[in-house]
């Protein structure tokens, strides 16, 4: 009976392989319940990591759209008022130039306080050549405007840093200032040649054939220093549209004063009957 006990106890008692097997899986287990606890907490980590980023650049990407739809509508307002002013100098006359030109002065000194101060604050300190394109064409509209001011007031081209001299007031010292660039310039000097064309027609009509003659010579240099840098630009540009406009305005006010010096008799309204070097002198007015 003792010896049958013993027997049996000797066949339940567990084999050390079997103890070795049941404490392996127990550490494997517990290892790999750590591992596990571990991964999650990295990853809830980088999670949290991901969506502050994600925020972030949600936050930069709104301030930027944000900023970009108050700089087009500072542009649409430099672009309308700017237009004002060009118009203003169209309504020049022999009796009214400098009563015109001052009031035209006046209105480009506004724009310049009042609209392009506003676009100066939008920007200054930024890299505002990543909005270049919501801004551009107010800049270009306002380039035309100063430039067919001074000329007409002056006679001379009013040049890229003296326009930039005059945005320094409007920006804070402490902060990179807003600089038109060289291509928003030349674009800008494109379309002064259009504006010149119709000035010179209306010049010629009221009898005043020196100072057409001169924005023709000045129009015919503008044209023929861009044609040297219109190659070298950006396919992507304006340019190659603008210059061919431009080549149509430079031959319409050829054309115009070349009509008035050989086709004269046909201009009696403009010159006058008492010229004395005009062909029909002693001839009556036609009407």
């Amino acid at each position: 009976m003792l010896y049958a006990s013993k027997l049996s106890l000797i066949v339940m008692a567990p084999k050390p392989q079997r103890i070795r097997h049941l404490v392996g899986s127990t550490w494997e287990g517990a290892m790999r319940k750590a591992r596990t606890m571990s991964t999650e907490t990295e990853t809830e980590t980088e999670t949290s990591s991901m969506k502050d980023a994600f925020s972030k650049y949600a936050d930069y990407l709104n301030n930027i759209n944000d900023k970009r739809e108050r700089v087009v509508k500072a542009s649409r307002d430099i672009t309308m008022n700017s237009k004002k002013v060009i118009f203003q100098v169209h309504r020049m006359s022999k009796q009214n130039k400098e009563e015109v030109l001052d009031k035209a002065v006046k209105d480009l000194a506004s724009v310049n306080d009042q609209y392009l101060s506003r676009l100066v604050k939008e920007l200054q300190g930024t890299d505002f050549w990543k909005l270049r394109r919501a801004y551009s064409p107010g800049v270009q509209e306002y380039v035309e405007a100063a430039t067919l001011c001074n000329f007409c007031k002056t006679g001379l081209l009013l040049t890229l840093d003296e326009i930039n001299a005059t945005l320094l007031p409007l920006s804070d010292p402490s902060v990179e200032p807003l600089q038109i660039n060289i291509l928003d310039y030349i674009l800008g000097l494109a379309d002064l040649t259009g504006e010149l064309m119709r000035l010179a027609i209306g010049r010629i009509s009221e009898g005043e054939l020196d100072f057409a003659e001169k924005i023709c010579s000045f129009v015919r240099e503008i044209y023929r220093n861009l044609t040297l840098i219109a190659p070298e630009m950006d396919d992507s540009s304006d340019m190659k549209q603008k210059m061919e406009t431009m080549l149509q305005s430079v031959m319409k006010i050829e054309n115009a004063c070349f009509s008035v010096h050989v086709r004269g008799s046909e201009y009696i309204p403009l010159l006058g009957s008492a010229d004395t070097s005009y062909p029909l002198l002693g001839m009556p007015d036609i009407d």
